[in-house]
């Protein structure tokens, strides 16, 4: 569930917001918008994608082959990997334009159960001249970097779309004795890449496009890291079954960038 307040002294001033600790607001999300900034990290901890929307094509990390699933939240809302992306970092705050205007304005999801009275631990959204804090000036400043990235972003997915270099993915699935085609993903064309004369060739690598190109191919390694979550999740299910602590988790541990408001 959603409620996104627009961040003021009126509203915010006598409360506080915590960390995300737990994404198991994520676990059903099976992909997660990505921006350029983050490929170098993203692409070897997670494959990479496309999907389609209306307005055209969307850079994506993906969780999970099934749909509604994320495998790399725990059961117990634990993130599993090595990297988690920008837009999960940034929960949950999220910039929002003003209706009539240009303008975008950072607002915070109350409904996440991460805002609540100033009588308990958190941060402060306020300073004692109603002026935002530090911690609220550096959210800003990270989302305000995603949305700039997020623009380049889109302007490369663009020129590989343009290019006709964006096609489906094949992905089978085996669900006990059937083998079923995965639906709705997108890579990068490598042979038409491959293919391209070297005025196409400039033109992509000007926008942009060409590191994106390569950096979702190589993701692709990626999809074996689902398996192994996969596998890892039915651990734990057994675990929990039988009454183990499913916390004791091994080969796997939380993301050095969880809390991170850098995308270096």
């Amino acid at each position: 569930m959603t409620e996104l307040a627009a961040i003021n002294p009126e509203r915010h001033a006598k409360k506080v917001w915590k960390h995300v600790t737990d994404y198991t607001f994520a676990a059903e999300q099976t992909v997660i918008p990505l921006v350029g900034a983050e490929l170098s990290k993203a692409a070897l901890a997670m494959p990479i994608g496309f999907i389609k929307l209306d307005a055209g094509y969307q850079l994506v990390a993906i969780t999970s082959l099934q749909p509604g699933t994320n495998l790399y939240v725990a059961p117990d809302g634990k993130w599993l990997g090595a990297y988690i992306p920008a837009a999960l970092r940034a929960y949950p705050f999220q910039l929002a334009q003003q209706e009539g205007a240009g303008e975008f304005i950072l607002c915070i999801n109350e409904a996440s159960g991460l805002v609540v009275e100033n009588t308990e631990d958190g941060n402060a959204f306020f300073d004692d001249q109603d002026q935002p804090t530090q911690g609220i000036k550096d959210i800003l400043n990270f989302l305000t970097q995603i949305k700039a990235s997020l623009d380049v972003t889109e302007g490369a997915v663009n020129a590989l779309a343009d290019a006709g270099l964006i096609t489906p993915w094949e992905i089978n699935l085996k669900q006990g004795e059937k083998v079923v085609p995965v639906e709705g993903l997108f890579s990068v064309d490598e042979a038409a890449l491959n293919k391209l004369d070297d005025e196409d060739f400039l033109t992509l690598r000007k926008a942009g496009g060409l590191a994106l190109a390569y950096a979702q191919l190589l993701s692709m390694n990626q999809l074996a890291v689902l398996e192994r979550l996969g596998e890892l999740q039915g651990q734990i299910l057994e675990q929990q079954a039988a009454n183990s602590e499913a916390s004791n988790l091994t080969g796997f541990s939380l993301s050095e960038d969880e809390g991170s408001l850098i995308f270096d």
